[in-house]
């Protein structure tokens, strides 16, 4: 479904995305991950046509982005980080207006409020919308003519947790219906919970890619942690295979010593610190 081979692209003199390549299969959930000013957005931006001026490759939908006609928009869809809906108008008319610039036939403004719990704000102006009722409507905008690619950018930032669980949930339902969905956050959590792959970008570079689960045991085992009390509490930890041959946990565990055992693995913000060098603030 995207296809970048060897991406070049500066707003100035010195290059900003750098020899990028990578492919985005039909079907999956692919993250962009980074701190802020690393290029996800830059990027999103040339496979959306709104910057041409590249140099490599990215052919989107079988398209290369530079050659786009406007027909090239009837089969993507794009959720910003910030609202891009008319504030004076209300939900419903803000739909009417973004279906009637599309061709092909759009899906029914009420079932699609009704997924996101906006059925009966419809007549409000988005004005009035709170942070979290602006991005679900954001969001349906997207789906509007039931596109087969959807680029996200940032679809969780600002959320509380209840409206974050509920944009991964419909970010999920999209992916079983067979939608394509590139990601761009700064939220590991996030990537870690519904993306099929990642790739980690820094400085307008990949820096590595895989699948979340991939890269988070090929960079670090899972280890336990345990407690105990011997003149005052004491602390240990080994590595989740080497159980067996830890003398001390095992003397606790049949002497029943042990007030806490616990077992981690490393997170996904953990493997790309320790790949990056870099934080995610």
């Amino acid at each position: 479904m995207i296809k970048v081979d060897r991406l070049t692209f500066s707003y100035s003199k010195n290059p900003f995305i750098q020899d990028m390549s990578f492919s985005v299969s039909e079907g999956e959930i692919f993250g962009f991950l980074g701190p802020s000013g690393a290029g996800k957005s830059t990027l999103q931006k040339i496979l959306l046509g709104m910057l041409p001026n590249y140099q490599g490759s990215a052919v989107v939908n079988g398209t290369e982005c530079k050659k786009h006609s406007s027909d090239f928009y009837e089969s993507i869809g794009v959720d910003f980080e910030f609202s891009t809906m008319y504030e004076k108008l209300t939900a419903r008319e803000n739909l009417r207006f973004f279906s009637s610039l599309y061709h092909r036939q759009t899906q029914s403004i009420d079932e699609l409020l009704q997924m996101v719990g906006l059925q009966n704000d419809a007549q409000k102006r988005v004005s009035e919308y709170s942070k979290g009722m602006k991005s679900r409507l954001n969001f349906v905008k997207a789906l509007l003519h039931d596109p087969k690619l959807l680029f996200l950018d940032e679809p969780t930032s600002g959320l509380d947790p209840t409206n974050s669980r509920l944009m991964k949930d419909m970010i999920l339902a999209e992916k079983s219906r067979g939608k394509t969905i590139l990601l761009t956050t700064h939220n590991m959590q996030d990537a870690t919970e519904i993306c099929d792959r990642v790739a980690f970008i820094v400085g307008g570079q990949i820096f590595a890619m895989d699948s979340p689960h991939n890269l988070i045991m090929s960079r670090g085992a899972a280890s336990v942690t345990y407690t105990w009390f011997d003149n005052g509490e004491q602390t240990a930890s080994c590595l989740l295979e080497q159980i067996s041959e830890d003398q001390q946990l095992q003397r606790l565990i049949r002497e029943n010593r042990l007030q806490s055992i616990h077992s981690s693995e490393p997170t996904l913000n953990d493997i790309f610190m320790e790949i990056t060098g870099r934080t995610l603030v």
